[in-house]
């Protein structure tokens, strides 16, 4: 019998793991080893995937996966209720507390750095453990921090705070050292090639059993580390202990119990990490196999790992390479470490026949023996020094709230009544009222600032560049600054509390009828704010064909940069009513035209499977309000920025272009400008589509640079008068160019996100013409429709 035949609500105990490969080892790390009791909890709402509850957290899986995974016992759930009742917290009396663990204190990775040196950390731990939090408060950086698997999509720096000569890197989140997608060996190879002096390695003090089997292959690498007890709130709000000075005995490293959130331990923590990379204190346990009882066959891998430890001792010493680390990678088939030791042939012999002797007296294979080995580890060290919590409120309203929100008839309905919300308030509501109310006091100050040079008597060209050029423009555009806040603010809150994990889970499957997983569909969904962290959100995805792939649909997804396109036509065109479902189905067009591209994409460029469907589903939580106000601040921030550098520049280009001829002299009507003669060579282009004015033309090309500059573009050809769009359009031609701006290429910086990504300017160059394409054919169909039915 296989997982996938297991029924909610039942348990069953894995007897073997098949497949191969990077995936089977990601599923043995996150602990789905032979022996171990699994309860089948939710299946989606289509079908596919399945939640499964296991070492005490949630994990999803598609049932392709789950066939592989042979089960037996199968009985209804009698797992035991957590325990409520409720325990003291054992106290931890800080700094002096090293000494109880002293045989890290003999333990030395090299002399004792002076004072005032540079020292340099690596911050490292599970996805959703609050690392990027951590981060925040040792450095004072202002991060979002998300609570979707891989928020950190590249490494950040900071200072640590009390401490100039301290620098911390915020690593990737990842499971363990065996990598499985490019996040995880972005934080690998910065631990085996930067060669920190020091780790600070976080862990869900609520998921602690899970969460140490990274802690201990970090322990083999021989780094000086800390280990950081987050969510111990948590834990004692529940009535659970974990015993900080037993277990800092049993790993030999130090142990500080913290609340990331609350800023609690912070202090200790810095003053811990500082002491042992300056002293230069290796962790004092390396060694997590055991010879054990005879008759136990995980004595075979102690005895496999310690012979391959003495066959590559000199190896590892010439690679560079900590002797431990090495071998426990060579027992997992690890074949980057096997080309960088540069054993003989005489010795890869030797190597293979020690590990298939083990396998032989295991009775399994050598990767889900080094796995089982771990977790038996790990189930005796929680045993000893953890005391079970009872069920966490948060965990408790997570079941409650997945209910209705994951159910079988009711995820898909919440889903587009969320979203819907969303829209109705940000386009309708919230951030229309605001954006109304800034406009209104951009127009009053313009109009101060217009008397003001009158009466000074002011050059009528600098009068000119000031007005009709700069606040024309500009202003244009920031008055669109309150609908792009509102977006993010609310897109924020869905990340924070945990439901994009759920959206990842319930759209898996409709998603893989287009070649994605569900975890494509977060970078899709940030794309409707911006396309930029969107793209760059995409090294989550473990695939290399998923992430280009995703790379590609992005783009279709309208970024918030598009909002003051639509909101000018909108308002200008079509009656107030109309205007948020106007807006609502420019979206869903652009939805429309990325799953016909995803098809098209999948039968071509991109044949073949979509990647594996592995996630942990986090617990809901409330949103910081913290957190959302750095994002919100961040976003606001970079759109002033955007509005003062890149779409100031652009309005000044425009309004020069507009205000002189070829010969430099100021003309009296726009035609004869610079600007009517380099659009008119580009108008044509645009005339099957019903708009030839040079004009349009004009502002769709300063549109590559930022879509806002479309808006602030016209609205300085237009005399800072945007009432005159309808010289320029009708209603229907309106339609058209929404629906050309909404499909033609993204800006640049999400070109040089997607260039980034893709690993090439060809690709990058691709993108553009593909979508410029697209754009023109679907406006082009939209224009000839009208025509056959007489809207034109």
């Amino acid at each position: 019998m296989t997982l996938a035949e297991l029924s909610v609500d039942q348990d069953a105990r894995i007897r073997t793991v098949g497949g191969e490969g990077a995936l089977r080892r990601h599923l043995l790390d996150m602990g789905l080893t032979p022996g171990i009791e699994v309860t089948l909890r939710k299946v989606a709402p289509m079908g596919d995937p399945i939640e499964l509850e296991l070492r005490g957290y949630e994990l999803t899986l598609r049932l392709d996966d789950a066939r592989k995974i042979e089960i037996e016992g199968v009985h209804a759930t009698d797992r035991a209720a957590r325990t409520e009742e409720r325990h003291a917290p054992v106290p931890h009396p800080g700094r002096g507390e090293i000494s109880r663990a002293p045989s890290y204190r003999s333990r030395k990775s090299g002399d004792v750095i002076p004072k005032g040196q540079p020292l340099t950390f690596a911050l490292a731990g599970n996805q959703n453990c609050g690392k990027t939090t951590l981060f925040n408060q040792l450095t004072g950086s202002n991060q979002h921090v998300g609570n979707f698997p891989g928020v950190t999509v590249d490494r950040k720096d900071g200072q640590i705070r009390g401490h100039a000569e301290a620098t911390v890197t915020d690593l990737p989140g990842i499971y363990s050292l065996s990598p499985y997608s490019n996040e995880e060996i972005v934080t690998r190879d910065f631990l085996l090639q930067n060669k920190p002096t020091g780790i600070i390695n976080i862990v869900d003090a609520t998921n602690i059993e899970r969460n140490l089997y990274l802690t201990i292959q970090l322990m083999e690498l021989g780094i000086p580390m800390v280990l950081a007890l987050n969510m111990m709130d948590e834990v004692r709000a529940n009535g659970g202990t974990i015993m900080v000075n037993q277990l800092e005995e049993l790993l030999g490293i130090p142990v500080v119990p913290i609340s990331a959130a609350r800023n609690e331990g912070i202090d200790e923590l810095i003053e811990h990490a500082i002491h042992v990379a300056r002293h230069r204190e290796a962790p004092g346990r390396i060694d997590f196999c055991d010879a054990g009882d005879p008759d136990d066959p995980r004595g075979a891998v102690h005895r496999c790992i310690h012979a391959i430890v003495h066959l590559i001792e000199d190896h590892a010493r010439r690679a560079g390479l900590p002797l431990r680390f090495a071998a426990t990678k060579l027992v997992e088939g690890d074949q980057p470490i096997l080309e960088q030791l540069q054993l003989d042939q005489n010795e890869k012999e030797m190597l293979e026949h020690t590990i298939v002797e083990m396998e032989h007296e295991t009775g399994t294979d050598r990767e889900a023996a080094l796995a089982d080995m771990r977790f038996h580890f790990l189930e005796g060290l929680c045993e000893q020094t953890v005391v079970r919590p009872a069920e966490s409120r948060e965990h408790r309203r997570s079941v409650e709230l997945d209910k209705i929100l994951t159910g079988r008839f009711t995820a898909i309905p919440c889903f587009i009544v969320i979203l819907a919300l969303v829209f109705w308030l940000t386009f309708g509501v919230i951030g229309a009222a605001l954006s109304d109310l800034l406009t209104l006091g951009i127009d009053n100050f313009t109009a101060l600032v217009d008397a003001g040079l009158t009466a000074y008597g002011i050059n009528p060209v600098v009068h000119s560049l000031v007005i009709d050029g700069i606040f024309a423009g500009v202003g244009s555009v920031l008055s669109f600054l309150p609908t792009i806040v509102t977006l993010f603010f609310f897109l924020s809150i869905l990340e924070d509390t945990g439901y994009m994990a759920r959206v990842a889970f319930v759209m898996d499957k409709p998603l893989r009828r287009i070649g994605l997983s569900g975890r494509s569909f977060v970078p899709m969904l940030v794309g409707f704010g911006c396309s930029v962290p969107a793209i760059m959100s995409t090294r989550t995805l473990s695939s290399d064909r998923d992430r280009r792939m995703t790379v590609l649909l992005t783009p279709f997804m309208s970024c918030s940069a598009k909002l003051p396109i639509y909101a000018l036509f909108t308002a200008a065109f079509f009656p107030r009513g109309l205007r948020p479902v106007v807006m609502v189905a420019l979206y869903l067009l652009g939805i429309l035209f990325g799953v016909l591209y995803a098809l098209v994409l999948r039968h071509t460029r991109f044949r073949g499977e979509p990647v594996p469907f592995v996630m942990e589903l986090p617990n809901y939580r409330l949103p910081s309000p913290k957190s959302v106000g750095q994002l919100i601040w961040e976003k606001a921030r970079d759109f002033i920025q955007r509005a003062f550098t890149i779409i100031f520049v652009a309005t000044v280009i425009i309004w020069f272009l507009q205000s002189f001829d070829a010969r430099l002299n100021v003309v009296t009507s726009p035609e004869t400008s610079l600007l009517a003669m380099i659009g008119g060579w580009i108008a044509p282009i645009f005339a099957p589509l019903g708009f030839a004015d040079w004009r349009v033309s004009t502002a769709l090309i300063t549109g590559f640079t930022a879509k806002e500059s479309v808006v602030s573009t016209l609205t300085v050809l237009l005399g800072g008068n945007t009432g005159l769009l309808n010289t320029l359009f009708t209603p229907f031609t309106a339609m058209v160019f929404l629906v050309f701006t909404l499909l033609y290429t993204p800006c640049v910086a999400a070109i040089a996100a997607a260039r980034r990504e893709l690993g090439s300017a060809r690709a990058a160059a691709g993108v553009v013409v593909v979508q410029c394409l697209i754009a023109w054919v679907a406006a082009f169909l939209v224009h000839c429709i009208g025509l056959l039915i007489g809207l034109a």
